[in-house]
């Protein structure tokens, strides 16, 4: 079979993508693409007229297969770029979503000012995309971050690693706020809010069912949570859930002094702040 120039390539993987429901099949093409080639995604536009091999286009083939099946990106390349920082993904755990990044960044602004002593709790790290994020931008901050898979801690471990925060940064095994020691400051989780049978993209039920589905119509993990956080908050100690519209809804707040909730990049209802006095 002759040669293909790379830009030809990337136009019928593209078409490819399209025809297979990818909601952004041009750069999902030049992620994969990168990878397969074992080269920078900036590199493509430097190479558009180089011819490619056979040999080289088996690896592809088989990315672009398993992409038209509905796994990640994320999972095919093995990262995820979040809050400007890489972060290592598998199938053990939920790809960071930039909507996310609107709970970190009112975590930061949370945590500002208060001091060495501040400290912080992400409830079902997963990646750990919350916990290093939280400390990377906080350097005084300590971070205890907890899940109750293993299999999620060893990635969260891996990416605390990778970026030099395990100084600061505590990961721990447990359901929920069981294994956070004393009292923090701050609680962030975002914790599974989607009920069983929701209508869902393959990329997202390609992901873990135990990070994504939560009984009581989604609300149930959040709400245990929320139960519980009293007992491990300082004074005016606050609380960031990531959440949608339905699980807010169903949620009981009388626990807490007041409450608000947050939109998301889209505008929607993405982040409940809750705090006691």
């Amino acid at each position: 079979m002759p040669s293909l120039p790379l830009l030809e390539v990337l136009r019928r993987t593209t078409g490819y993508l399209q025809a297979h429901a990818s909601t952004s099949p041009r750069l999902d093409s030049e992620l994969l693409l990168a990878h397969a080639l074992g080269i920078r995604r900036l590199d493509l536009y430097l190479a558009f007229d180089r011819p490619l091999a056979e040999h080289e286009l088996g690896p592809l083939r088989d990315l672009l297969r398993r992409r038209a099946e509905g796994e990640p990106v994320a999972y095919l390349l093995g990262h995820k770029e979040f809050m400007k920082l890489e972060f290592a993904v598998t199938p053990a755990v939920l790809v960071p979503n930039p909507d996310t990044e609107t709970l970190v960044h009112l975590a930061v602004a949370r945590v500002r000012g208060l001091g060495p002593a501040a400290r912080a709790a992400d409830v079902g790290t997963g990646s750990g995309c919350i916990a290093v994020a939280l400390a990377h931008y906080s350097p005084d901050l300590t971070v205890y971050a907890s899940d109750d898979s293993p299999e999620a801690l060893e990635v969260a471990r891996a990416n605390v690693e990778r970026h030099q925060l395990s100084g600061r940064v505590h990961l721990a095994l447990g359901d929920l706020l069981e294994p956070v020691p004393g009292a923090v400051d701050l609680i962030c989780a975002n914790l599974p809010y989607l009920e069983l049978g929701d209508p869902l993209a393959p990329e997202v039920t390609a992901q873990p069912a135990h990070a994504l589905f939560a009984p009581q119509g989604g609300s149930g993990l959040i709400q245990r949570l929320l139960d519980d956080a009293p007992n491990h908050l300082g004074p005016g100690g606050s609380v960031l859930a990531e959440l949608d519209r339905r699980a807010l809804e169903k949620l009981d707040l009388g626990a807490y002094s007041g409450h608000r909730v947050h939109p998301d990049l889209a505008g929607e209802p993405r982040v409940l702040e809750a705090w006691i006095s």
